[in-house]
């Protein structure tokens, strides 16, 4: 009976052992920098570029590699405002590469003179020098009653109607999309949209984005091309229940 529980004993001491030589090679090791990673490589990044990325972290000096951890790596790129997750693998020889998610950006604000990023979580972002952007649509004249810092978090009722507009065009029409250049919130006014190549501008309102973007649809063509009602017109207004008046000026009622 003793001879076999010691059997049971140097069996179950044998399996923690082991248990914890792996735990070392797989886990600790790998938070390990023996000297050996040489090159520190980022994909998935499209806003900067992979050395931006790495002068931020201050991991753009090889001769201090040899200091490195992968925790310490992580953590370090991590930091960026514009990073939303980070994978940080070592090839086992002597690379590392750091596959980073970057946030998404909805559009640039322009409030006073600093222009942000926003993300589609409501996040405001520095915009950095050398940042690549296209495509974004630009949100200006936000309420004065509000304070817009970076990393501040802007879920306004007036910020939800824009991002209900971005996303209402993205549904209704591409080309709508990609030419809609600005979102005019008028301090709480009516908005008014601007697209790129168009000079006329689009009197919005309030409310209603998928029902509005879906009547500017019917007429979109003739606003690319400048024909028909749109040829001779000074704006569109989208503000009346189902019609779409095309006008002048001076009948806008705007101040």
């Amino acid at each position: 009976m003793r001879e076999r529980k010691s059997k049971i004993i140097g069996v179950l001491i044998f399996i923690g052992l082991l248990s914890g030589i792996l735990y070392l090679i797989f886990f600790v090791g790998k938070g390990i920098n023996k000297g050996e990673i040489k090159m520190i490589g980022i994909t998935g990044n499209n806003l900067l570029s992979a050395n931006d990325y790495l002068k931020f972290a201050k991991l753009d000096d090889p001769t201090k590699y040899f200091e490195l951890k992968l925790p310490v790596i992580y953590d370090r790129i991590s930091k960026h405002p514009y990073v939303a997750g980070a994978d940080v693998e070592y090839d086992g020889v002597s690379e590392v590469n750091i596959d980073i998610i970057e946030k998404k950006i909805k559009a640039v604000i322009l409030n006073g003179s600093e222009p942000m990023f926003i993300t589609d979580k409501f996040e405001l972002l520095p915009l950095f020098d050398n940042t690549k952007f296209n495509d974004l649509p630009i949100i200006s004249n936000l309420s004065p009653d509000e304070s817009y810092k970076p990393l501040s978090i802007v879920k306004t009722e007036e910020m939800k109607q824009a991002f209900e507009i971005i996303d209402a065009a993205k549904l209704t029409n591409e080309s709508i999309s990609t030419h809609l250049a600005e979102i005019n919130l008028r301090h709480g006014g009516d908005i008014i949209l601007s697209f790129s190549g168009i000079k006329t501008p689009v009197i919005y309102g309030n409310g209603g984005a998928a029902k509005k973007l879906a009547y500017l649809d019917i007429i979109w063509d003739d606003m690319i091309t400048g024909k028909n009602l749109v040829e001779n017109s000074e704006y569109i207004d989208l503000r009346f229940a189902n019609e779409i008046y095309v006008g002048k000026s001076e009948n806008t009622g705007l101040n």
